[in-house]
């Protein structure tokens, strides 16, 4: 910003100098991205199911307004108030867990949810930041001071957060937890022996849930054989085929009238065929971005 000097001691000059920029252009890139997205991909769905054709587009922005009012206050914290939010953030996430395991609406064969009136809320996807940033906390601490415990009550944040997803079940969560907190401990440069004990709970644990939960051993077999009900899996390959390197053009994709999921876990499938692999890339990029900051 030209009219913010660096020798601007305001509020504002100071955020803007320190803020990383990077990473704000990719999030507020992505969040476009997401509801020109939504607005493609809802309407069909929508129209399936017999609401409002801009239902979800407009769910999506109620929770657009409250996540960058979020990113603006927690961009003016320091790292000290940041540690200090997601132990309460996290606290918070995993009471609200274990009361979803009771109280919450059966989905799926899952509870995820906690219903608030017309308002369902997801409590792991709130633990999920603020267990990264605990972890990273108490493993950075222990790189700085010897003899902190950093990687043992990092291993308790991942071990709480990760039973709490095996109990509701939600896998594909916990894998998702197990390999990001083993990329942390190789990043640490902490001793193999904990990466090596990360490595067979996740396998153990794998195994276990393919030989005892048969939606989970399901979708293995299915993934490796190609047989069963593969149809969304089908259909969003289709997609991309279909998209090519350019795209059909907005609007154009007619996948997305036949994904159940076109609006949320297939939306990718749709940005495949309606704008190609060239904006998928640019996608796939920011997200990079965002990993690499």
């Amino acid at each position: 910003m030209a009219l913010l000097s660096r020798t601007d001691r305001s509020l504002i000059a100071n955020w803007w100098w320190t803020i990383d920029r990077w990473s704000l252009a990719a999030i507020a890139s992505l969040i476009v991205a997401g509801v020109l997205l939504t607005l493609a991909a809802s309407p069909a769905v929508a129209g399936r199911i017999g609401v409002e054709p801009f239902y979800f587009v407009y769910k999506q922005l109620s929770f657009v307004a409250p996540a960058l009012l979020a990113i603006v206050i927690i961009s003016f914290a320091t790292p000290r108030d940041v540690r200090r939010l997601a132990l309460v953030a996290y606290v918070a996430s995993l009471v609200l867990m274990m009361a979803a395991l009771f109280v919450g609406p059966e989905i799926k064969g899952a509870h995820r949810w906690l219903q608030f009136g017309p308002f369902s809320v997801q409590p792991s996807e709130f633990a999920k930041p603020a267990f990264v940033v605990l972890a990273a906390a108490a493993l950075a601490e222990s790189n700085r001071t010897p003899g902190f415990p950093g990687a043992l009550i990092a291993g308790f944040v991942y071990a709480a957060f990760a039973g709490l997803l095996v109990l509701q079940p939600d896998f594909g969560q916990t894998m998702l937890a197990t390999i990001v907190v083993i990329a942390m401990f190789f990043l640490a440069g902490l001793q193999w022996q904990w990466l090596a004990l990360f490595g067979a709970a996740g396998a153990g644990g794998g195994v276990g849930a393919y030989l005892f939960v048969p939606h989970v051993a399901s979708r293995i077999d299915r993934f490796w054989t190609s047989e069963g009900d593969t149809f969304q899996v089908n259909t969003s390959l289709n997609a991309f085929t279909q998209g090519g390197f350019g795209g059909v053009g907005p609007g154009e994709g007619t996948l997305k009238f036949v994904l159940p999921d076109a609006h949320s876990d297939f939306i990718f499938a749709v940005a495949g065929e309606e704008f190609g692999l060239a904006v998928c890339t640019v996608l796939i990029v920011l997200f990079g971005v965002i990993v690499v900051r």
